[in-house]
């Protein structure tokens, strides 16, 4: 009976040995977590690998989305009032258009030309690269297409020879926030509840297409009256719906001034869903103002 015994404590020392000193053993012996361990690569590094594999994934997935599907826009300014306000973010389709190397990340030059090229519709907002420098973007409406014949006259578009029907509503009423103000004193007015606001003549357009939104007329300016503009091949008349403080089609292409005919090669994409909105008031160690200075009634809107 001990020999039977010792014999086995034998024969286990043996496998215990070979089991330690047998690559093969050891390539299929598991660790702690029931996963094989490969011989000779810490666990360590395998998980590095797998976090830098996952970010590069991450990141490759985050540049064809915005390249292809969708990108983040801000409002920097007043000159689409009413529509847009600033402090808006809105989201900009990118394949509504086509794509163009205006469509990649800092406008890598991969796409020559552009494809899959698609004509935006009079009444479209555009996002898009204004010349000369093709590096800022801009957003306007779409006003005019090729063959199109533009002029302004007393503050009303002549469309082909046609006055865009135009008619007065009610004053647009803005809010006076940390990212707003009012254009002169003579807008400044207050709200039911007394707070300080701008008050402007607004009016509503309809285009022949039947596209209609509301645009700002504050006054007599030079630039309501201007010579007639004929729209040449791919390109585009654009507007601001804030009629006397956009710097539009109307302006020579100077860069940080007018941005004149845009080519619709420059175009990046079409504003598509409003996504947050914020009035300026926010500070970032104040995390409660992130919530207090959101417009929320903006958030989800179309267009």
């Amino acid at each position: 009976m001990h020999r039977r015994t010792l014999t086995g404590a034998m024969a286990s020392n043996m496998d215990s040995a070979m089991t330690d000193t047998d690559p093969a053993a050891t390539a299929s012996r598991p660790d702690l977590t029931g996963k094989p361990v490969t011989p000779g690569k810490p666990v360590k590094e395998e998980k590095q690998e797998n976090f830098f594999l996952f970010l590069l994934k991450l990141v490759l997935l985050v540049v064809v989305f915005r390249s292809f599907i969708f990108s983040p826009f801000n409002i920097p300014s007043e000159s689409m009032l009413p529509r847009l306000l600033n402090g808006d973010y809105l989201l900009a389709s990118k394949w509504s258009y086509g794509f163009s190397k205006y469509s990649l990340p800092f406008s890598v030059p991969l796409i020559p030309g552009r494809i899959f090229a698609r004509q935006p519709q009079r009444g479209d907002i555009v996002i898009f690269k204004a010349p000369p420098g093709n590096d800022v973007d801009y957003i306007k409406r779409v006003i005019g297409l090729p063959g199109d014949t533009i002029q302004m006259r007393n503050g009303q578009v002549i469309l082909n020879g046609k006055p865009i029907a135009k008619q007065k509503v009610a004053n647009f009423i803005l809010p006076l926030t940390p990212n707003t103000h009012c254009y002169a004193m003579e807008f400044e007015s207050q709200q039911a509840d007394g707070s300080p606001a701008c008050s402007y003549p607004q009016f509503h357009e309809t285009l022949p297409n039947g596209k209609s939104y509301n645009v700002l007329d504050l006054g007599t300016q030079p630039q309501d009256d201007t010579p007639v503009y004929t729209v040449p091949a791919d390109h585009l008349f654009l507007m601001g719906d804030n009629r006397d403080n956009s710097l539009d089609s109307r302006f020579p292409a100077v860069e940080g001034e007018g941005i004149g005919i845009v080519p619709q090669k420059n175009l990046v994409g079409k504003a598509s869903i409003m996504m947050f909105s914020t009035d300026g008031g926010a500070e970032w160690l104040k995390p409660w103002t992130w919530f207090t200075a959101a417009r929320w009634s903006r958030i989800g809107g179309t267009f």
